[in-house]
């Protein structure tokens, strides 16, 4: 039985739900020393004392982390940190691509100024 169980419904599709997983392997990855390999549409993942699944599909995520006994003591934080990371990664992943502005190649022109005409009154004395 899995120690640290979460599931999770997007609208990202298979390849956005995949592109978000990898993005937060990769996250925990580097926190925790992960590696993975993937099957199919699940990621699996394990060093010595953590093994667990990454199961994606077109509208759910489900992870399922089973701790070893040592690490079942900071299950907490463990915890914290991988749905900090799957809330980071969903809502990035959801966020609208930046839109591209195709710049022109024509020489910009140069601002128009308007022009004001001075009366020069002399002064009285």
């Amino acid at each position: 039985m899995a120690d640290i169980s979460h599931k999770r419904t997007h609208s990202l599709g298979l390849k956005g739900a995949q592109a978000a997983a990898n993005k937060m392997a990769e996250k925990l990855g580097e926190k925790f020393d992960l590696k993975g390999t993937w099957n199919g549409n699940t990621l699996n993942f394990a060093r010595p004392g953590v093994a667990g699944i990454l199961a994606i599909s077109e509208t759910e995520m489900t992870l399922d982390v089973t701790l070893g006994f040592m690490l079942k003591m900071m299950k907490g934080p463990i915890e914290q940190s991988v749905h900090e990371q799957l809330d980071k990664v969903l809502k990035d992943a959801a966020k609208p691509a930046p839109k591209l502005v195709a710049k022109s190649t024509a020489p910009a022109k140069a601002p128009v100024v308007k022009k004001r005409a001075l009366k020069l009154t002399p002064k009285k004395k």
